[in-house]
């Protein structure tokens, strides 16, 4: 064991009038040892170590003795900090409201889901459409699958009748799926249970049975090992799983790594979208109502991102970004679906669109810049109005059957709690649904819109929230949250969590940087492959306006981000160490040279080009890559990599060896520890509990290491006293 008195913390405070300081407790961290076995590695004739590759060994007794020292070490540390337990204990109170989604109808039934606060899970409850919704009782509570909340509901499907349910459940947060089916009137499970299914929805046919997608099951460890061979089956109601039939997929010479099947609402067409990468797909359709149809090819390349968004007979109506980066809806018969066949039903504009259906009319939900503008079309693509809003900030649910007189949208914004509204979609009037009653005043905090220029020029969009009467001293504890990537829009929402930072006087930053789809396809594809840089050139500028505008300092401010994101924390602290006090990357793609060998990873390509493309592509990311670019006796900012143990998307092992590099090289005062949450995936699923007690460490750990004694409110009575 190395030890390192690494936090020797000696941090000041203003605690009085007179500006006297305080001392920081020291916490002293005994860091694991880490063992290296150099694994050496060729890349177009140049060697490259690999020291901890023995990490990406998730079933090795090795690293589950890694894992459960480092954990030892983390929660010692977060033990100590003063005010955590007073963090775990707000958060709790906050969470704790009910929470209500919008109802949708299914058979003889409305179902809603519904937490009464602290639940882990969200049930579904339901009553007889037309009934009073006071009447509502549990139908399915995800609860009672585990006592800890570790299995989760993963989705679910209703036959068109509404008599059959088919959902699915994951284990302790992985994307391997079960899917258990159920007759809706007695609850009762009616077959066996479909195993080993991943990145995949359910369609219905009818009420005869469903579409689902999934792999074949991996050799070696079902968190890591490669799945990049996706395939489409149809289940039959009472046949059994190894009887199911193979839609799609499954040849060799083409293989899609992202397949999905969706049958459209008359049932007439099965439409499969089939993918290399997260971006682009070749789109295919089916007559089901001939028996042994063939499919019909729309599109054969995966030179766009196109699907099939409703039908009117023969009649499809497709939403596309091929040759319209900002996407536009396109109309075409179904006999001859190719390209030059389509004619434009609403065209491209200047903001990006995202259009959804609804009793007979079809909603375009535009971004501009970052928040939600909708019209209403007839399916003669006729404006009829555009929809009035609650406010500035995200609408989104504008989806109904095609018989339904009304639907239900939510609105939220960074601020303000999610809401639901009910519009009436003839007279195309709102009124509030359900407003969440929680111990939050929206009107006591404020968010603002600023632009700040990039590295080269390019103008990006950053949303500010923090308590009303900031003053602008530069010393104001800020996270800094971005993400960047996969053509992936950060548009405002309220989070209980980030509601319990702005109560301690923290500011809550959020750009919209490059790579992510805010202003369409030429946004995200500039911060892809060769480019990459770019986004981390944004979130560096994001950074130095805040502190150029005294917003924060480098003292007080914390970067954050998960998954790319995480990537996008980790390429900042090593390229600007000295720019933030405290790094919290979350299931990060760490290590850029091996990202696409686990898991479903190889399909991430289109965005981050991989070390095999070129001598080029390899160098380039090396030279950003976070595990490789951690340099001996550079002084990182206090730092805490977290990740789960089951997250079977981006594997724990990233985050696992930058962690290891950093302990390695780290000189000076400044922690650097890795909290793993065990039975816990990329996220999603999480139970509540879990969570509450995941940010109270990371708002402690941030806190704390900015120098605060106590929380910043307490600090600020002090200072009045």
């Amino acid at each position: 064991m190395k030890n390192l008195l690494l936090v020797a913390l000696v941090l000041s405070i203003f605690v009085s009038c007179k500006n006297e300081a305080e001392t920081l407790k020291t916490i002293t961290v005994d860091y694991p040892e880490t063992n290296k076995v150099i694994v050496t590695d060729t890349f177009f004739g140049k060697t490259l170590d690999d020291p901890y590759r023995w990490l990406e060994d998730d079933r090795s007794k090795e690293t589950e003795a890694w894992v459960k020292a480092q954990n030892e070490v983390t929660f010692g540390y977060l033990e100590n900090i003063p005010y955590r337990e007073e963090l775990k204990e707000r958060l709790t109170k906050l969470w704790n409201y009910e929470k209500i989604g919008s109802p949708f109808k299914e058979g003889d039934y409305t179902y809603f889901y519904k937490n009464d606060g602290l639940q882990n899970q969200y049930v579904i409850y339901r009553y007889k459409t037309g009934d009073d919704p006071s009447t509502a009782s549990i139908f399915l509570d995800p609860n009672t699958f585990k006592e800890d909340g570790t299995i989760s509901l993963g989705g679910t499907s209703f036959s068109k009748d509404g008599k059959t349910l088919a959902y699915a459940i994951s284990e302790g947060g992985s994307d391997w799926r079960k899917i258990l089916i159920m007759n809706t009137d007695t609850k009762e499970i009616v077959e066996d249970t479909l195993v080993d299914i991943k990145f995949s929805g359910m369609s219905w046919y009818k009420n005869e049975g469903f579409y689902y997608s999934s792999y074949d099951k991996p050799k070696g460890s079902e968190l890591s090992a490669k799945t990049d061979q996706h395939k489409v089956y149809y289940h039959k109601l009472g046949t059994k799983q190894s009887e199911d039939q193979l839609i799609f997929g499954g040849t060799p010479e083409e293989k899609h790594r992202y397949v999905s099947g969706r049958v459209s609402e008359d049932n007439k067409y099965l439409m499969i979208s089939a993918s290399v990468s997260t971006s682009g797909n070749k789109l295919f359709i089916k007559d089901l109502t001939k028996s042994n149809s063939n499919f019909t090819t729309v599109l054969n390349h995966t030179d766009s991102d196109t699907g099939v968004l409703e039908n009117e007979g023969t009649k499809l109506f497709l939403v596309t970004n091929l040759n319209a980066p900002n996407k536009k809806i396109v109309t075409v018969d179904a006999s001859d679906p190719s390209p030059e066949n389509w004619v434009d039903f609403i065209p491209e504009t200047e903001n990006v669109l995202s259009p959804s259906t609804g009793g007979g009319y079809f909603f375009a939900n535009y971004m501009v810049d970052a928040v939600s503008k909708v019209l209403q079309y007839d399916y003669n693509g006729n404006l009829v109005r555009e929809v009035e809003l609650p406010g500035v900030g995200s609408a989104g649910g504008f989806g109904a059957k095609k018989e339904e007189k009304e639907l239900y949208y939510s609105f939220t914004n960074y601020v303000t709690p999610g809401s639901i509204y009910k519009y009436d979609i003839e007279k195309g009037t709102s009124e509030l649904y359900r407003k969440p009653s929680i111990d939050f005043n929206p009107e006591d905090y404020e968010s603002k819109q600023v632009f700040y220029k990039s590295k080269d020029g390019t103008e990006v969009p950053m949303i500010i929230t923090h308590k009303k009467g900031l003053k602008l001293n530069g010393k104001n504890p800020t996270i800094l949250y971005g993400y960047g990537g996969f053509n992936v829009s950060l548009t405002p929402s309220f989070s209980i969590a980030n509601a319990v930072w702005m109560e301690q006087g923290g500011i809550y930053a959020v750009p919209n940087l490059r790579g992510g789809g805010e202003y369409g396809k030429a946004w995200h594809i500039a911060g892809t492959k060769l480019q990459k840089q770019n986004v981390f050139d944004d979130f560096i500028a994001a950074a130095e306006y805040l502190i150029s505008e005294k917003y924060t300092s480098s003292d007080y401010l914390a970067i954050r981000g998960g998954s790319n994101g995480g990537l996008l924390v980790g390429a900042t602290m090593t390229q600007r160490p000295e720019l933030m006090k405290v790094a919290l990357p979350a299931v990060g793609v760490l290590d850029m040279l091996r990202y696409h060998t686990f898991t479903a990873g190889a399909g991430w390509a289109y965005d981050y080009g991989t070390a095999e493309d070129s001598e080029e592509m390899f160098d380039y990311l090396k030279g950003y890559s976070p595990v490789h670019n951690v340099k001996e006796g550079v002084a990182y900012p206090a730092t805490m990599v977290t990740t789960g143990d089951h997250d079977d998307r981006v594997v724990p092992a990233h985050s696992f060896k930058f962690a290891a590099e950093l302990q390695d090289k780290q000189p000076g005062n400044n922690p650097t520890l890795i909290r793993i949450e065990t039975d816990a995936g990329h996220g999603a699923g999480t139970p509540v509990s879990k969570t509450i007690e995941q940010y109270a460490d990371i708002f402690g750990f941030t806190f704390y290491n900015m120098g605060f004694e106590v929380l910043p409110t307490k600090t600020e009575e002090k200072i009045k006293g």
